[in-house]
This record gives structure tokens, sequence and C-alpha cells, in this order.
């Protein structure tokens, strides 16, 4: 680690706010490319990148330079935060997605009003390799490719997970707006 990056550490975590502004200009050029990666918005691009921003100052004195570099760990962080973001913009549109895909033809639509956590408990009666297909595929916006290589299944077997947790939450649904007992 450079002198002047320790110097900035050793700021960073007495909270001081030219040391934090100082470090945050010397990697957002880096991070913004890191968050890029995910958004297009670039306003999604700055939320993912100030979030994660945000957790380094706040948990600077955790990091070990004994355990790896800053840049590293800051990147790490980063990454993690605009993952997060990824997944809190899926979340609000995981409702309206697996309403499409599971076609219900009911005049009420269950997910409508469901909260993220009526959707998972939904997602919870699937088994774990389908609902883990299910999550990557409409959670976290995995193409069907992504999904094979990232399980070491062929697609074919990630379409047929997809189909069946499709079928089982179909009939879940139908049978929740005949009870009525979904959560709105």
């Amino acid at each position: 680690m450079t002198e002047e990056l320790h110097i900035l550490l050793k700021g960073c975590i007495k909270y001081d706010r030219l040391s934090q502004e100082k470090l945050y200009r010397q990697f957002y050029p880096a991070l913004f490319v890191l968050c890029n990666k995910f958004f297009d918005d670039e306003q999604d691009i700055i939320t993912a990148l100030n979030n994660g921003m945000m957790k380094v100052f706040n948990n600077i004195e955790k990091f070990d330079n004994q355990k790896g570099d800053l840049s590293g760990w800051i990147y790490v962080v980063v990454r993690n935060a605009a993952i997060s973001h990824v997944r809190e913009k899926n979340k609000q549109m995981v409702t309206q997605e697996i309403s499409a895909e599971l076609q219900i033809e009911s005049s009420q639509n269950p997910f409508k009003d469901a909260s993220s956590e009526t959707v998972i408990r939904f997602l919870n009666t699937l088994s774990v390799t389908t609902r883990a297909v299910f999550n990557l595929f409409y959670i976290e916006g995995f193409l069907i490719k992504e999904i094979a290589v990232n399980l070491d299944m062929k697609e074919g077997t990630v379409k047929w997970h997809l189909n069946e947790g499709r079928n089982k939450l179909k009939t879940t649904l139908n049978n929740n707006v005949n009870n009525k007992v979904y959560a709105r």
C-alpha cells in the first residue's frame, strides 16, 4: 500500500470527510466501470457505487491489510453492493414477471399487491434445484445459458426446471386464489 493510500485509510477510519472524498475520487473511475457492468442506467450505476462506498466507509476499520490490498477489498464491497442493487430492482419486477409467465387465468392476481416476502414464500414451495434455477432466472436475471454454466447442467434441464417451477407456482397460486389465502 502506498504511503498516500495508507494516510487516506487512517483518515477514513477517523471519518475524516476530506480523506473519504479523496479515496472516493481515487477509486471512482474503476468502480464506475465495475457498476456499469451491472447497469445501463447511469442513475443505477451511481446508486450502486455510492451504496458500496458508504459500506466501505462504514466498515473501513474492518479492513485487514494482512488479508489483501485495499483496492481489492473496496472492489468486492462495491461489487456486492451492485449485486444487492440488482436484486432490489429485480424484486420490484418479479411480481409482474412471474404473473405474466404463469398466465394465471383468474380474475384476481395474487401477486398484484404481494410483498417480496410473499413471493419468496411461494418460491420456497419449489424443490431446491428448481428454486435455484427459478431465482437465478427471475430474480437474479441470469440467462438460461448462464444458469446452465453456473449450475453445471444442460440448457434443456434449466428449461425443464423453469417449466416445473411455473407449473408448481401456477398450481399453488390457483389453490390460494380459490381458497382466498394469499397475502395482499
